[in-house]
């Protein structure tokens, strides 16, 4: 399969329509941007100063300047407009921006769908490193995408993660 078959797509299509390989295509933002406010900021801030603090403090100067550079990279990472990337389901798998997830590699799939929240199919795969894959629904009807993934594997519900319900928690 060729990702150069989607990657101008524009606007959703649906079987049939556009593109003749996907059976459902949408563009969507890569992560979902959640409102940070001052308060939030403070406190992290605040948490940041407090590590290296007593990082200096011990005299642990590397654990001070790990703990900046992971301050100034956490605060280009949170202030980073996310991407609108191109998403496609296809009789092969999915694909999520230049990236193509084939089903022989996944075992499940389940769609969190929250209304005002979580909005993402979350396929678990063969893959110790990356378990889980995530991909926002955005404005696509989730009985639809439903109905085409059931075709092609089985779903399981999947519980949200440690490090997914931390992310949402603290606005990460």
């Amino acid at each position: 399969m060729q990702y150069d078959q989607y990657q101008n797509e524009s606007a959703p299509s649906r079987r049939g329509h556009r593109n003749s390989g996907a059976l459902l295509s949408w563009r969507a933002p890569e992560f979902e941007t959640l409102g940070r406010d001052r308060k939030w900021y403070f406190y992290a801030t605040f948490a940041l100063l407090a590590i290296i603090a007593y990082a200096l403090y011990t005299n642990a100067l590397i654990m001070a300047i790990t703990f900046i550079l992971a301050g100034v990279v956490g605060y280009i990472y949170i202030n980073k407009d996310p991407r609108i990337l191109n998403f496609a389901i296809t009789e092969n798998g999915v694909i999520a921006g230049r990236e193509i997830y084939d089903f022989d590699n996944m075992l499940s799939f389940w769609i969190f769908y929250e209304e005002d929240g979580l909005q993402v199919i979350s396929f678990h795969s063969n893959s110790y490193l990356l378990p889980y894959l995530h991909i926002p629904v955005h404005d696509q009807d989730p009985a639809e995408i439903r109905k085409i993934l059931l075709d092609y594997l089985p779903e399981e519900k999947h519980e949200p993660g440690m490090l997914e319900t931390l992310e949402r928690v603290m606005h990460l």
